[in-house]
């Protein structure tokens, strides 16, 4: 037997279409403010792109949750130069981070009890997860979040319970 090949950091994209883009960190780095707008410019601008051609991309609204790396000023100029919007919501709200509330909990589940033999693998898993959803999948996550973000105006700001 062979120990689980541990931690990696998943960054997702994605629309109602599906996913756009999965990018990963090296083991024992994190995610900063840079590493994310480096993530922002040179993949997910490409990424959108190829994955969606045709799409017209002039006023992007992007979801993401508000955790430092996304609320600092150098995130904040790298959407302005994409000509980019984020969405704005109370602080801590993973509920209102779709990845957070439709995407991790059933991808967590469909890997719960395998163990990988190296990161390859997992990566390998994630993707082979992410095409096999139904295409109502991301769809329905984006609705979703409407919902959401009905109970967290109602609640004024608080903690929605599922």
């Amino acid at each position: 037997m062979q120990p689980s090949a541990g931690k990696l950091i998943l960054t997702v994209f994605w629309d109602s279409q599906g996913p756009i883009l999965e990018t990963y960190r090296e083991r024992g780095t994190t995610v900063t403010s840079a590493t994310y707008c480096d993530i922002l410019k040179r993949e997910l601008k490409s990424a959108v792109r190829s994955k969606r051609r045709g799409k017209v991309w002039k006023e992007n609204l992007l979801l993401h949750d508000n955790a430092r790396r996304h609320t600092a000023a150098h995130t904040l100029e790298t959407l302005k130069q994409l000509k980019w919007e984020a969405m704005e919501h109370p602080d801590y709200s993973p509920d209102l981070a779709p990845s957070d509330f439709h995407l991790f909990g059933p991808l967590e589940n469909a890997l719960r009890g395998r163990r990988f033999s190296c990161d390859d693998d997992v990566k390998s898993a994630v993707y082979q997860w992410l095409l096999t959803q139904p295409k109502t999948f991301f769809a329905d996550g984006i609705k979703k979040s409407v919902g959401r973000w009905e109970k967290c105006i109602a609640k004024q700001g608080d903690y929605i319970d599922k």
